[in-house]
């Protein structure tokens, strides 16, 4: 029990270095390069902040707990929308981009229900893993595409919130290149640690696989997301923050699910309980955006709240009825 808490303990220290690591060295380096951004969180830090999810969905594949591998993915959306989005906006409003409604949103509500009416023949196969995989390249396609349209006024706008950028030279480049990739090894390494030790004391518990992957291994998994999002909004870097959580739910379903599904040589089984409810439930979080974004191009502190009220909801309900 020692040993589970130390763990847990220990790899939730790393998470908030590596975050933090990551959080200066993808702004920076943005800020250098003439990159929006957004467009480093939806891309670089989105994928490097998914890699837990991706080590633990392979990991749970190839032993044959699928329940474990596709609830992490539909629990760490639910975690990343709800709880850490909402939590973000609490603090602070959230304002929304042009590319979040236009591209970020459509393609997390695209990708959910594609999901559910994959799974509702009860399995998962390498073909469904191909198809999610294709969708994810196109998505990374589009947004490489918005980032090129996005005007010089824009830029602008972002270098004078920002100040003076800082002088391009070759070694401070590599420099801040450093220190995002070394933020993300910290903070797979840090998630492996957290999971490990979370997941040790849910089996100290009793509890199954499927319960495991929607809270346990889903909140360990989404620490990296919490943890960067928490720092971008405290140091005031919104864009990194938004761009870092709509791109790791996407990711989630379309890369890490997708690679996830194409490893093992058989398809994935899905548990009913996972279709009848909790992949519903991803659904209906990422369609309930869709007026929340849209009205007014903010998430207020109030709907923030009330995410989060949801999302507490959501694991009282799984506490309480799945255990």
């Amino acid at each position: 029990m020692l040993s589970a808490f130390g763990w847990t303990l220990a790899g939730l220290v790393v998470l908030i270095i590596g975050s933090e690591l990551l959080v200066r060295g993808g702004t920076r380096l943005a800020t250098r390069l003439g990159i929006s951004p957004t467009i480093i969180g939806l891309t670089v830090v989105a994928l490097g902040t998914s890699a837990p999810e991706l080590a633990v969905g392979i990991e749970a594949a190839l032993k044959g707990s699928g329940d474990l591998a596709i609830g992490n993915i539909a629990g760490t959306n639910v975690v990343n929308i709800l709880f850490i989005l909402g939590l973000s906006a609490s603090i602070q409003s959230l304002a929304l981009r042009n590319d979040t409604l236009r591209i970020d949103l459509p393609m997390i509500v695209i990708a959910s229900c594609a999901l559910l009416a994959m799974t509702l023949d009860g399995e998962l196969t390498r073909l469904d893993g191909a198809l999610l995989i294709a969708a994810g390249v196109i998505y990374t396609m589009v947004l490489i595409q918005a980032a090129r349209r996005e005007s010089r006024a824009t830029k602008l706008a972002y270098a004078a919130a920002q100040g003076e950028p800082p002088p391009p030279s070759l070694g401070s480049t590599l420099f801040d290149t450093a220190a995002l990739l070394a933020g993300i090894a910290i903070i797979v390494v840090g998630a492996d640690w957290l999971v490990a030790g979370a997941v040790e004391l849910a089996k100290l518990w009793g509890v199954s696989d499927e319960f495991i992957g929607l809270t346990v291994v889903a909140i360990g998994t989404s620490s990296p997301e919490l943890v960067t999002t928490l720092v971008s909004t405290i140091r005031r870097q919104r864009d990194i923050a938004i761009g870092n959580l709509l791109g790791s739910s996407a990711y989630n379903i379309l890369i890490i699910l997708g690679v996830t599904c194409v490893v093992p040589s058989s398809p994935i089984p899905v548990a009913p309980s996972l279709i009848k409810i909790d992949i519903p439930v991803m659904v209906a979080v990422a369609l309930a955006c869709v007026p929340v974004f849209y009205s007014g191009r903010q998430v207020s502190r109030g709907e923030g709240m009330l995410f989060v009220a949801a999302y507490l909801s959501y694991l009282g309900y799984l506490v309480i009825v799945r255990t």
